[in-house]
Protein backbone atom coordinates (compact mmCIF):
# COMPACT_ATOMS: atom_id res chain seq x y z
CA UNK A 1 0.00 0.00 0.00
CA UNK A 2 1.07 3.51 -1.06
CA UNK A 3 2.26 5.71 1.74
CA UNK A 4 0.35 8.95 2.62
CA UNK A 5 2.09 12.10 3.31
CA UNK A 6 1.33 15.05 5.77
CA UNK A 7 1.69 16.89 2.82
CA UNK A 8 -0.70 15.61 0.55
CA UNK A 9 -3.46 15.61 3.59
CA UNK A 10 -2.87 19.18 3.52
CA UNK A 11 -3.27 19.90 0.11
CA UNK A 12 -6.64 17.46 -0.34
CA UNK A 13 -7.91 19.46 2.60
CA UNK A 14 -7.20 22.93 1.02
CA UNK A 15 -10.90 22.24 -0.52
CA UNK A 16 -12.41 22.80 3.04
CA UNK A 17 -12.96 26.52 3.04
CA UNK A 18 -13.78 27.77 7.33
CA UNK A 19 -16.73 29.53 7.60
CA UNK A 20 -16.78 33.31 7.67
CA UNK A 21 -12.62 32.76 7.22
CA UNK A 22 -12.47 33.23 4.06
CA UNK A 23 -9.48 30.72 4.19
CA UNK A 24 -9.15 26.62 3.63
CA UNK A 25 -8.94 24.98 7.02
CA UNK A 26 -5.41 24.23 6.46
CA UNK A 27 -3.97 28.01 6.14
CA UNK A 28 -6.50 29.33 8.91
CA UNK A 29 -4.33 26.78 11.48
CA UNK A 30 -7.49 24.89 12.23
CA UNK A 31 -5.80 21.54 12.29
CA UNK A 32 -4.18 20.26 15.72
CA UNK A 33 -2.38 16.95 16.10
CA UNK A 34 -2.23 15.50 13.01
CA UNK A 35 -0.81 11.82 13.13
CA UNK A 36 -0.02 9.22 10.53
CA UNK A 37 0.30 5.74 11.65
CA UNK A 38 0.46 2.77 9.65
CA UNK A 39 -2.51 4.34 7.24
CA UNK A 40 -4.29 5.30 10.26
CA UNK A 41 -4.71 9.37 9.80
CA UNK A 42 -6.17 11.18 12.74
CA UNK A 43 -6.15 15.10 13.68
CA UNK A 44 -8.81 17.69 15.33
CA UNK A 45 -9.81 20.87 13.94
CA UNK A 46 -10.30 23.95 16.50
CA UNK A 47 -13.77 25.91 16.00
CA UNK A 48 -15.49 28.17 18.21
CA UNK A 49 -17.62 26.47 20.41
CA UNK A 50 -20.08 28.18 19.58
CA UNK A 51 -20.62 27.21 16.01
CA UNK A 52 -20.08 23.05 17.12
CA UNK A 53 -23.24 21.80 15.69
CA UNK A 54 -22.63 23.52 12.44
CA UNK A 55 -19.46 22.48 11.87
CA UNK A 56 -20.17 18.98 12.21
CA UNK A 57 -20.77 18.87 8.92
CA UNK A 58 -17.18 20.01 8.02
CA UNK A 59 -15.58 17.69 10.30
CA UNK A 60 -17.50 14.63 8.18
CA UNK A 61 -16.39 16.28 4.77
CA UNK A 62 -12.85 16.35 6.20
CA UNK A 63 -13.01 12.94 7.02
CA UNK A 64 -14.66 11.74 3.90
CA UNK A 65 -11.98 13.77 2.00
CA UNK A 66 -8.87 12.05 3.94
CA UNK A 67 -10.33 8.85 3.49
CA UNK A 68 -10.45 8.22 -0.29
CA UNK A 69 -6.52 9.66 -0.17
CA UNK A 70 -4.47 6.45 -1.33
CA UNK A 71 -2.72 4.95 1.44
CA UNK A 72 -5.41 6.00 3.82
CA UNK A 73 -6.76 2.82 5.93
CA UNK A 74 -8.83 4.96 8.51
CA UNK A 75 -9.49 8.57 9.19
CA UNK A 76 -10.38 10.30 12.70
CA UNK A 77 -11.60 13.71 12.96
CA UNK A 78 -12.69 15.85 15.94
CA UNK A 79 -13.57 18.77 16.68
CA UNK A 80 -11.97 20.73 19.38
CA UNK A 81 -13.02 23.96 20.85
CA UNK A 82 -10.19 26.55 22.64
CA UNK A 83 -12.58 28.52 25.10
CA UNK A 84 -10.19 30.78 26.40
CA UNK A 85 -9.31 33.39 23.90
CA UNK A 86 -5.09 33.28 22.90
CA UNK A 87 -3.07 36.10 24.22
CA UNK A 88 -2.04 38.35 21.68
CA UNK A 89 1.14 37.36 20.01
CA UNK A 90 4.31 39.90 20.57
CA UNK A 91 5.08 41.59 17.81
CA UNK A 92 7.98 39.75 15.40
CA UNK A 93 11.29 41.15 16.33
CA UNK A 94 13.18 42.83 13.53
CA UNK A 95 15.29 40.14 11.46
CA UNK A 96 19.16 41.06 10.83
CA UNK A 97 19.89 42.46 8.13
CA UNK A 98 22.95 40.63 7.15
CA UNK A 99 23.14 41.07 2.65
CA UNK A 100 26.84 39.87 2.56
CA UNK A 101 26.24 36.25 3.63
CA UNK A 102 24.15 35.02 0.45
CA UNK A 103 22.18 32.10 1.68
CA UNK A 104 22.17 30.99 5.46
CA UNK A 105 21.56 27.64 5.80
CA UNK A 106 21.65 25.97 9.38
CA UNK A 107 22.45 22.33 10.02
CA UNK A 108 20.04 21.17 13.60
CA UNK A 109 19.22 17.98 15.05
CA UNK A 110 16.32 17.50 17.85
CA UNK A 111 19.36 15.91 20.20
CA UNK A 112 22.76 15.25 20.03
CA UNK A 113 25.35 12.85 19.33
CA UNK A 114 23.70 12.43 15.93
CA UNK A 115 26.61 13.52 14.22
CA UNK A 116 25.67 16.81 13.41
CA UNK A 117 28.73 18.89 13.88
CA UNK A 118 30.48 16.62 11.06
CA UNK A 119 27.73 16.39 8.75
CA UNK A 120 27.53 20.71 8.94
CA UNK A 121 31.85 20.59 8.45
CA UNK A 122 31.94 18.36 5.49
CA UNK A 123 28.61 19.65 4.03
CA UNK A 124 30.52 23.63 4.05
CA UNK A 125 33.48 22.13 2.58
CA UNK A 126 31.59 20.02 -0.10
CA UNK A 127 29.95 23.59 -1.04
CA UNK A 128 33.47 25.12 -1.10
CA UNK A 129 34.31 22.17 -3.64
CA UNK A 130 31.41 23.50 -5.82
CA UNK A 131 33.84 27.00 -6.12
CA UNK A 132 31.31 29.02 -3.66
CA UNK A 133 32.30 31.57 -1.08
CA UNK A 134 31.90 29.79 2.29
CA UNK A 135 31.34 30.68 5.65
CA UNK A 136 31.34 28.05 8.68
CA UNK A 137 29.92 29.48 11.82
CA UNK A 138 29.61 27.38 15.04
CA UNK A 139 26.36 28.27 17.01
CA UNK A 140 26.51 25.49 19.79
CA UNK A 141 28.31 28.05 22.80
CA UNK A 142 27.70 25.40 25.35
CA UNK A 143 29.74 22.55 23.12
CA UNK A 144 31.79 23.97 20.58
CA UNK A 145 32.89 21.48 18.16
CA UNK A 146 34.35 23.40 14.71
CA UNK A 147 37.76 24.26 16.20
CA UNK A 148 38.69 20.66 16.37
CA UNK A 149 37.34 19.71 13.53
CA UNK A 150 38.46 22.33 11.01
CA UNK A 151 41.83 21.86 12.89
CA UNK A 152 42.14 25.80 13.79
CA UNK A 153 42.76 27.47 17.10
CA UNK A 154 44.16 30.66 19.03
CA UNK A 155 42.07 33.90 18.74
CA UNK A 156 41.06 35.86 15.57
CA UNK A 157 42.41 39.23 15.03
CA UNK A 158 40.45 42.17 15.22
CA UNK A 159 41.64 45.11 13.35
CA UNK A 160 39.47 48.03 15.01
CA UNK A 161 38.56 46.90 17.86
CA UNK A 162 34.96 45.89 17.05
CA UNK A 163 35.09 43.86 13.64
CA UNK A 164 36.66 40.23 14.07
CA UNK A 165 38.57 38.56 11.25
CA UNK A 166 37.41 34.99 10.63
CA UNK A 167 39.67 32.15 10.61
CA UNK A 168 40.17 30.40 7.47
CA UNK A 169 41.31 26.74 6.54
CA UNK A 170 40.23 24.56 3.25
CA UNK A 171 38.42 27.84 1.48
CA UNK A 172 36.40 27.84 4.55
CA UNK A 173 35.87 31.07 6.47
CA UNK A 174 34.90 29.93 10.23
CA UNK A 175 34.38 31.73 13.60
CA UNK A 176 33.49 29.47 17.13
CA UNK A 177 33.38 30.86 20.33
CA UNK A 178 35.88 28.08 20.97
CA UNK A 179 38.22 30.62 19.53
CA UNK A 180 37.81 32.81 22.36
CA UNK A 181 37.99 30.79 25.28
CA UNK A 182 40.00 27.18 26.06
CA UNK A 183 38.83 24.11 25.09
CA UNK A 184 38.46 22.78 28.40
CA UNK A 185 36.79 26.25 29.91
CA UNK A 186 33.33 25.81 30.55
CA UNK A 187 30.75 28.39 28.82
CA UNK A 188 28.71 28.95 32.66
CA UNK A 189 26.02 31.76 30.42
CA UNK A 190 22.43 32.37 30.92
CA UNK A 191 20.17 32.43 27.72
CA UNK A 192 20.20 36.39 26.95
CA UNK A 193 24.25 35.81 26.75
CA UNK A 194 24.07 33.12 24.58
CA UNK A 195 21.26 34.81 22.51
CA UNK A 196 24.14 38.22 22.59
CA UNK A 197 27.05 35.99 21.56
CA UNK A 198 25.36 34.55 18.39
CA UNK A 199 24.16 38.25 17.20
CA UNK A 200 27.84 39.40 17.36
CA UNK A 201 28.93 35.95 15.24
CA UNK A 202 26.57 37.00 12.90
CA UNK A 203 26.88 41.12 12.53
CA UNK A 204 30.58 41.73 13.90
CA UNK A 205 32.88 39.01 11.98
CA UNK A 206 34.11 39.76 8.33
CA UNK A 207 32.85 37.22 6.94
CA UNK A 208 32.99 39.35 3.81
CA UNK A 209 30.92 38.73 0.53
CA UNK A 210 29.45 34.74 1.02
CA UNK A 211 27.52 32.86 -1.49
CA UNK A 212 26.42 30.55 1.51
CA UNK A 213 27.04 30.35 5.48
CA UNK A 214 26.81 27.10 6.81
CA UNK A 215 25.39 27.20 11.06
CA UNK A 216 25.98 24.53 12.78
CA UNK A 217 23.79 24.61 15.30
CA UNK A 218 23.45 23.30 19.20
CA UNK A 219 21.20 20.21 19.22
CA UNK A 220 17.78 20.45 20.76
CA UNK A 221 15.39 23.26 20.07
CA UNK A 222 15.94 25.58 22.45
CA UNK A 223 16.80 29.64 23.23
CA UNK A 224 19.49 29.34 20.25
CA UNK A 225 17.49 27.88 18.38
CA UNK A 226 14.63 30.37 18.65
CA UNK A 227 17.11 33.69 17.90
CA UNK A 228 18.91 32.43 15.15
CA UNK A 229 15.08 31.83 13.81
CA UNK A 230 13.66 34.77 14.61
CA UNK A 231 16.21 37.43 14.06
CA UNK A 232 18.01 35.94 11.43
CA UNK A 233 16.64 35.62 8.08
CA UNK A 234 17.32 32.02 7.64
CA UNK A 235 17.19 30.79 3.98
CA UNK A 236 16.41 26.75 5.37
CA UNK A 237 17.59 24.29 7.59
CA UNK A 238 19.00 20.80 7.10
CA UNK A 239 17.61 18.06 9.93
CA UNK A 240 20.16 15.23 10.87
CA UNK A 241 19.27 12.06 12.19
CA UNK A 242 20.62 8.77 12.81
CA UNK A 243 17.97 5.91 11.71
CA UNK A 244 16.58 4.83 15.26
CA UNK A 245 12.98 5.56 16.89
CA UNK A 246 14.55 7.35 19.90
CA UNK A 247 16.45 10.16 17.41
CA UNK A 248 13.59 10.43 14.80
CA UNK A 249 10.89 11.22 17.70
CA UNK A 250 13.31 14.21 18.04
CA UNK A 251 13.65 15.22 14.40
CA UNK A 252 9.60 15.97 14.48
CA UNK A 253 10.20 18.05 17.13
CA UNK A 254 12.86 20.01 15.30
CA UNK A 255 10.84 20.15 11.75
CA UNK A 256 7.49 21.54 14.03
CA UNK A 257 9.69 24.14 15.61
CA UNK A 258 11.40 25.00 12.02
CA UNK A 259 7.53 25.40 10.48
CA UNK A 260 6.29 27.94 13.51
CA UNK A 261 8.79 29.85 13.19
CA UNK A 262 8.43 30.05 8.84
CA UNK A 263 11.46 28.00 8.26
CA UNK A 264 11.71 26.26 5.16
CA UNK A 265 13.21 22.64 5.61
CA UNK A 266 15.77 21.80 2.54
CA UNK A 267 15.81 18.51 3.73
CA UNK A 268 17.01 15.73 6.16
CA UNK A 269 20.45 13.53 6.36
CA UNK A 270 20.30 10.00 7.98
CA UNK A 271 23.86 10.17 9.73
CA UNK A 272 25.55 6.73 10.98
CA UNK A 273 22.80 4.63 8.60
CA UNK A 274 25.00 1.62 8.31
CA UNK A 275 28.42 0.82 9.95
CA UNK A 276 31.43 -0.70 8.26
CA UNK A 277 33.71 -2.73 9.13
CA UNK A 278 37.40 -0.95 8.52
CA UNK A 279 38.76 -4.32 8.80
CA UNK A 280 36.41 -6.79 6.38
CA UNK A 281 34.05 -4.17 5.14
CA UNK A 282 31.49 -5.89 6.23
CA UNK A 283 28.11 -3.55 6.23
CA UNK A 284 25.57 -3.69 9.34
CA UNK A 285 22.85 -1.61 10.42
CA UNK A 286 23.70 -1.38 14.47
CA UNK A 287 21.28 1.64 14.65
CA UNK A 288 18.69 0.15 12.59
CA UNK A 289 17.98 1.95 8.50
CA UNK A 290 16.14 3.92 6.39
CA UNK A 291 14.10 5.77 9.04
CA UNK A 292 15.13 9.17 8.54
CA UNK A 293 14.25 8.64 4.91
CA UNK A 294 10.71 7.09 6.21
CA UNK A 295 9.95 10.27 8.37
CA UNK A 296 11.24 12.72 5.42
CA UNK A 297 8.68 11.08 3.17
CA UNK A 298 5.81 10.82 5.40
CA UNK A 299 6.17 14.55 6.07
CA UNK A 300 6.65 15.50 2.53
CA UNK A 301 10.38 16.66 3.05
CA UNK A 302 13.61 16.19 1.10
CA UNK A 303 15.33 13.51 1.79
CA UNK A 304 19.43 14.26 1.14
CA UNK A 305 21.38 11.37 1.59
CA UNK A 306 22.73 8.68 3.84
CA UNK A 307 25.92 8.66 5.82
CA UNK A 308 27.51 5.34 7.35
CA UNK A 309 29.15 5.41 11.00
CA UNK A 310 32.78 4.93 9.59
CA UNK A 311 35.39 5.02 11.57
CA UNK A 312 37.45 6.80 9.00
CA UNK A 313 34.98 10.14 9.09
CA UNK A 314 34.98 10.16 12.79
CA UNK A 315 38.90 10.14 12.90
CA UNK A 316 39.61 12.49 10.01
CA UNK A 317 37.22 15.56 11.83
CA UNK A 318 39.20 14.47 15.33
CA UNK A 319 42.17 15.42 13.84
CA UNK A 320 41.33 18.23 12.39
CA UNK A 321 40.75 17.16 8.42
CA UNK A 322 37.36 16.39 7.37
CA UNK A 323 36.86 13.41 4.81
CA UNK A 324 36.26 15.99 2.72
CA UNK A 325 39.49 17.56 2.10
CA UNK A 326 41.65 14.43 3.47
CA UNK A 327 40.02 11.85 1.27
CA UNK A 328 38.42 13.73 -1.41
CA UNK A 329 38.29 11.18 -3.88
CA UNK A 330 36.59 8.35 -1.60
CA UNK A 331 32.56 7.01 -1.67
CA UNK A 332 32.40 9.23 1.56
CA UNK A 333 33.62 12.52 0.06
CA UNK A 334 31.21 11.66 -2.73
CA UNK A 335 27.99 11.20 -0.83
CA UNK A 336 28.66 14.55 1.31
CA UNK A 337 29.43 16.26 -2.23
CA UNK A 338 25.64 14.97 -3.61
CA UNK A 339 23.93 15.96 -0.34
CA UNK A 340 25.56 19.53 -0.72
CA UNK A 341 24.36 19.57 -4.16
CA UNK A 342 20.64 18.98 -3.31
CA UNK A 343 21.11 21.33 -0.35
CA UNK A 344 22.21 24.08 -3.08
CA UNK A 345 19.32 22.87 -5.51
CA UNK A 346 16.83 23.45 -2.68
CA UNK A 347 18.60 27.15 -1.91
CA UNK A 348 18.29 27.82 -5.52
CA UNK A 349 14.87 26.73 -5.89
CA UNK A 350 13.81 29.31 -3.11
CA UNK A 351 15.90 31.84 -3.90
CA UNK A 352 16.16 31.96 -7.91
CA UNK A 353 19.05 31.22 -10.02
CA UNK A 354 21.72 34.04 -9.36
CA UNK A 355 24.07 35.00 -12.14
CA UNK A 356 27.27 34.71 -11.65
CA UNK A 357 30.14 36.57 -13.44
CA UNK A 358 31.99 34.97 -16.28
CA UNK A 359 35.25 35.83 -17.04
CA UNK A 360 35.85 36.09 -20.66
CA UNK A 361 39.39 35.99 -22.34
CA UNK A 362 39.86 37.93 -25.57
Amino acid sequence: MARVSEAQILEALAAIRVPGAGKDIAVADSIEGLAIREGNVSFAITIDPSQAKAMESLRKQAEDIVFALPGVSSASVALTAHRDEPPPKAPAPAKASLPNLGAIVAVASGKGGVGKSTTATNLALALAARRLSVGLMDADIYGPSQPRMMGLSGRPSSPDGKTIVPHERYGVRCMSIGFLVGEDTPMIWRGPMVQSALMQMMRDVAWGPLDVLVVDMPPGTGDAQLTMAQQVALTGAVIVSTPQSVALADVKKAVNMFRKVDVPILGVVENMSLYICPRCGHEDHIFAHGGARKEAEARGLPFLGEIPCDPAIREASDEGQPIVVSAPEGRHAETYRAIAEAVWNEVEARQGSRQRPSIVME
